[in-house]
């Protein structure tokens, strides 16, 4: 499987000739979920969903669909009938060839006074790759890559080292770094690295590696 790191939050993953495009984004790039035969989206945040493009996604390729929480699937789902389909945690499907299961239920806490949204996290093939979204969701079973949200309105350093040594995955790539500067990338590299027990990758937007 090719795993490709789009901005921020946004993976495509490769398998078989069939293109899977997780959470493409307000902060990711244009044309992020372009080329898409599954479409993926974690909760209904701009950084994670964006609806203009997943319609030029959709519009591109009229065999595309998207899997998602009703949230996201109400704002979308009536301009492609039949195509847009509702999961929640504990569901397993295919997508494009892709063997997913849904796990999480709420999006992390932000702030007590903000009301807790839904956010279903992702794992494909058999825990070959797992997506959180917005949430430190442990899926109960063995993880090779996880997707690591590192830095957030709703996270700090230490819950996201605590969150690795409990998925216990065997190799970790940066997710929800738009917001984390140049300057502070080796404080998280090393800090994450030397204290989650796995092993802790980074790919610039755009590019790939095997998983």
């Amino acid at each position: 499987m090719r795993l490709t790191k789009m901005s921020h939050a946004c993976v495509r993953l490769e398998k078989d000739g069939r293109t899977l495009v997780i959470d493409p984004g307000g902060f990711s790039e244009e044309n992020a979920a372009l080329g898409a035969d599954a479409l993926l989206v974690t909760h209904e945040h701009p950084d994670h969903f964006d609806e203009e493009r997943l319609r030029t996604a959709m519009e591109a390729n009229p065999a595309a669909e998207i899997w998602t929480l009703r949230s996201v699937a109400e704002k979308i789902s009536a301009a492609f009938p039949g195509r847009v389909h509702t999961v929640g945690h504990g569901d397993t499907f295919s997508a494009a060839g892709f063997d997913v299961q849904a796990h999480g239920e709420l999006h992390a806490v932000i702030h007590p006074d903000i009301p807790r949204i839904t956010n279903v996290g992702y794992l494909v093939d058999g825990g070959r790759v797992f997506h959180p979204g917005d949430a430190l969701t442990v899926p109960g079973r063995p993880v090779e890559t996880l997707m690591l949200p590192v830095m957030a309105p709703w996270n700090k350093i230490s819950e996201v080292i605590e969150y690795v040594r409990e998925v216990e995955p065997q190799r970790t790539y940066d997710i929800h770094d738009a917001l984390l500067t140049d300057l502070a990338r080796p404080i998280y590299d090393r800090q994450i690295g030397a204290l989650g027990g796995s092993e802790h990758l980074r790919l610039a937007p755009g590019a790939s590696a095997e998983v």
